[in-house]
């Protein structure tokens, strides 16, 4: 699982509450440190901020499909458009922030291409 989110406190709550959930969780702060982790182990799933430094989610959606790295990606934005962003991308999913933490975990098993840890 790679959790992608500039915004700290966000990226750091949704890892804690996915490992709680027995889930392996990698945090990256921007689309750069997220290909590069997803280069090194591909995650089950990617849950993606869109308005980030560096690299943005649709650039990283970009640089992901080119390298031929096919990993489920659900969308997070506090956009009105949520969806719309999603689709723009190919993406498998959305959350719109701000989003309870129970959606997320129902998102994220939904969406993960294989079980938790335990």
């Amino acid at each position: 699982m790679l959790v992608v989110e500039d915004d700290a406190s966000i990226r750091e709550l949704i890892a804690e509450i996915l490992r709680g959930e027995g889930y392996a969780v990698t945090e990256a702060a921007d689309g750069l440190e997220a290909l590069r982790a997803c280069e090194r182990e591909r995650p089950v799933l990617v849950l993606l901020d869109m308005r980030m430094p560096r690299l943005d989610g649709w650039s990283f959606a970009f640089a992901l499909r080119h390298r031929e790295l096919k990993v489920p990606v659900v969308v997070m934005t506090a956009a009105r458009n949520a969806r719309d962003w999603a689709e723009e991308i190919d993406a498998d999913g959305y959350l719109a922030k701000p989003f309870d933490l129970d959606d997320v975990v129902r998102t994220v098993a939904r969406h993960a291409r294989s079980p938790r840890l335990n």
